[in-house]
């Protein structure tokens, strides 16, 4: 049964790139008061950031009973070990803050992801809730340039899900010769391939309803994210920060 989204447009802000420091959002839910509860959450998150920094990927779990929590952390697939390490630690210090006394709480970076739950959420895709942020600059020759970013994101998700390529793909398209698009696809490593496959064709389905004719857009879920530029955001080549003045709007939604 097809999921009805809910359209809550939290925010609607032009506002300038983040920087790789900075959160995109956040998610956070399920309110509790168990104390307990709160050693838990902070175990896994040292477990989290301690491992994830050396693999770019991990679950843990701490707690038992009412106060078990489990929690997951990985990287963006193309960061250096000490971009990893240092979003990871930043990540794992401002999501407590973040969502207080929330037992699902999630957040965002640009070159990291870290979660935690009292549900075991390990294997599982999520698709209930994302976050969408599209430039409000449109390209011209829009139809020729979406359809080219509709081959190159396949061709991208089609390497996310490729045995061995580690739940990642990126590429890119020479569109013009003013102008190369910069595509990435990526599902957290606890995925199996279909299940991975769902998650990335799902977040790309929402390309029609905001990122038409746009000069970038990218959909963050839980389980996965997709992302096209038309600068160079990942390594390599060129600047993962992207370019400065480039303006976006973000939308949250909820399923």
């Amino acid at each position: 049964m097809a999921l009805l989204l809910y359209h809550l447009l939290l925010f609607s802000l032009i506002f300038n790139l983040t920087t790789s420091d900075d959160p995109i959002g956040q998610y956070c839910d399920n309110s509790f008061t168990n104390k307990k509860l709160n050693q838990s959450i902070n175990a896994v998150l040292t477990d989290l950031s301690t491992k994830a920094s050396i693999a770019g990927f991990a679950t843990s779990s701490s707690g038992q009973g009412l106060s078990l929590v489990y929690g997951l952390a990985q990287c963006r697939g193309d960061v250096s070990t000490e971009d990893c390490s240092a979003c990871l630690t930043n990540a794992s210090i401002a999501l407590p803050k973040l969502c207080p006394s929330e037992a699902d709480a999630r957040v965002w970076y640009d070159y990291c992801f870290i979660r935690y739950n009292t549900k075991n959420f390990i294997g599982d895709s999520d698709t209930s809730f994302a976050i969408i942020l599209y430039n409000v600059e449109n390209v011209t020759d829009s139809e020729g340039f979406d359809e080219e970013v509709g081959s190159l994101m396949r061709k991208v998700r089609a390497l996310a899900v490729k045995p061995g390529n580690g739940e990642f793909g990126r590429g890119t398209s020479v569109f013009n010769p003013f102008i190369t698009i910069y595509a990435l696809a990526q599902c957290t490593k606890d995925l199996q391939p279909l299940t991975c496959a769902q998650c990335l064709s799902s977040a790309v389905e929402k390309f029609p309803d905001y990122c038409t004719h746009r000069k970038g857009c990218r959909v963050l879920y839980t389980s996965c994210i997709v992302r096209y530029e038309i600068y160079p955001f990942f390594f390599p080549p060129g600047l993962s920060h992207g370019e400065s003045g480039q303006h976006y709007l973000m939308t949250n939604l909820h399923a």
